[in-house]
């Protein structure tokens, strides 16, 4: 039976940091993926937005490894040419109340160690964003975007380089410890092998997973919800040039509706938060009131009948609706009686922007461990 050292199943955008990050230290390093090629799932679903670290709690690791990572992916991004815009957000308010609290995020941030946000009245809004009207609003001039599917495909050659063998159309289907190594099968015993630590980077299916390797995901608060996010955009589309957010909801991590840019300078909007049963991503168009309703408090000139279905993506969340922050788990589990089993639970935003030093976190415990 094939043996390996080091086993990472997921090659989302964080699987394929993580397999990257692994290989250039140790050897004979594995990266499994059952779909037929990398980031086909939450990593090609999203914004492509690349935060600042603004909104999380002190002392996750939610806003420690996105603080990271935003200095961290632009400077891979820009040794590797991998295409990227430092655009800046605006978190605009449009009462009263948002203005106050627009305050209490400039705290926030500052306590992530986030300390360039800047605030801006009417005036100096209307000069950046002409068609945007609202009372006030923080600037994050660190707030930008990229090219995720360079990104992956960047992180998987680097992979491949440092010598990792990397598997798609595998799918997990059996996970057994034997006191020693996890020996793993694929497709229902198409192929099967042994490694010494596993990582569990499967995204939406990271819960299902660790219950295969023998982890009680309910006694371990890891069973996921799943949150649908719609994405609409208008024709013609607005001229947006920074990314524009409103202000969320008081200690809730649904960050609201918002309109990003892409690279090719084109506005959408959303993710809105519905959380669904099914891994079905069809764009719910019943949401469409809800998004103009939504977006016309900040963009006032916008007109429902120009929205437009653009896609949806799932989102792998450890809290429900209404439920304040939760924090990403990573976590080896030998506490559990899984030494080198290292899990990666509720991996949503932001994933993108903390996926390389998600992936130093995870060598970390694995040379602890060894």
């Amino acid at each position: 039976m094939d043996a390996f050292n080091i086993t990472i199943i997921g090659a989302g955008v964080v699987g394929l940091a993580i397999a990257e990050e692994i290989s250039t230290a140790f050897r004979r390093v594995l990266l499994v993926e059952k779909n037929v090629t990398y980031g086909q799932e939450t990593s090609s679903r999203n914004s492509e937005v690349i935060h600042a670290g603004i909104y999380y709690p002190a002392g996750f690791l939610k806003s420690t490894l996105c603080v990271q990572g935003n200095r961290l992916l632009y400077e891979i991004c820009k040794k590797r040419n991998i295409h990227h815009k430092r655009i800046g957000k605006l978190i605009v308010a449009t009462s009263d109340d948002e203005c106050e609290a627009l305050g209490k995020i400039k705290e926030r941030a500052e306590e992530n160690g986030v300390d360039d946000l800047a605030f801006l009245g009417k005036m100096q809004i209307q000069t950046l964003e002409p068609e945007v009207r609202v009372k006030a609003a923080l600037f994050s001039p660190s707030s930008g975007i990229v090219d995720s599917h360079g990104l992956m495909r960047s992180l998987y050659l680097g992979a491949e380089n440092n010598g990792a063998v990397v598997a798609f159309h595998s799918e997990v289907t059996a996970i057994q410890f034997d006191g020693n190594m996890y020996n793993v099968e694929i497709n229902k015993g198409e192929y099967r092998f042994q490694t010494k630590v596993l990582i569990n980077s499967a995204g939406l299916y990271a819960d299902r997973i660790a219950a295969l390797a023998g982890i009680d995901v309910d006694q371990m608060d890891y069973r996921l919800k799943y949150c649908k996010g719609n994405y609409f955009s208008l024709s013609p589309s607005p001229k947006l040039h920074h990314l524009i957010y409103p202000v969320p909801a008081d200690n809730n991590e649904n960050l609201g509706i918002h309109a990003t840019v892409d690279l090719g300078d084109r506005v959408r909007f959303g993710p809105d938060s519905q959380y669904v049963n099914t891994l079905e991503c069809h764009v719910d168009e019943s949401r469409k009131v809800l998004f103009y309703q939504s977006m016309r408090k900040y963009l006032p000139g916008i007109m429902m009948d120009s929205l437009q279905p653009e896609m949806s993506g799932i989102r792998p969340k450890l809290q429900g609706p209404g439920d304040p922050y939760g924090d990403f788990v990573i976590k080896d589990e030998r506490d559990a009686g899984f030494p080198g089993l290292i899990n990666l639970i509720g991996i949503e935003s932001p994933g993108l922007t903390s996926c390389i030093p998600i992936a130093r976190y995870v060598s970390s415990l694995i040379r602890s461990s060894t």
